[in-house]
């Protein structure tokens, strides 16, 4: 498979802003205000599982994976940080990695699903993925 086949879902697209790009992944931040929140999107066309990743590739994510853990815990310090593949609604594949408190809306239930998606500020938005992209250059 080419990355040249690899198109973003819509859903993901209307949700999100583009970090950067990884090795394998694309990286997306969540535009909700109340979680800071990751996705990770593997460039590759026609996945839906973890498992339908080459052992290269899977090998990849999982590192990718440790990298954007690093980067949220630097950047939001939460309480924990949760990983997650569901797909249930967005098909394509791709991995969510959400800073949570114990604070916030949703503790200690999940993130998805819950009230309703509140945007950053622009200026909010752009100061995070300047911030966000700096980290996993740093990384």
């Amino acid at each position: 498979m080419t990355e040249s086949a690899f198109t973003l879902d819509s859903r993901l697209a209307a949700d999100t802003v583009e970090v950067g790009d990884l090795a394998l992944c694309r990286v997306l931040l969540m535009d909700d205000a109340r979680f800071p929140w990751l996705i990770l999107v593997p460039r590759r066309p026609g996945l839906s599982e973890i498992t339908d990743l080459s052992e290269p590739d899977a090998s990849a994510l999982w590192q990718e994976l440790r990298i954007a853990t690093g980067v949220m815990q630097a950047l939001a310090k939460p309480d924990k940080v949760n990983v997650g593949a569901l797909g249930n609604i967005v098909t394509q594949l791709h991995v969510h990695v959400v800073g949570r408190f114990r604070s916030d809306p949703a503790w200690p239930g999940p993130v998805w699903g819950f009230g309703t998606r509140s945007p950053y500020p622009l200026h909010a938005r752009a100061q995070l993925i300047e911030r966000a992209g700096a980290l996993f250059s740093a990384a």
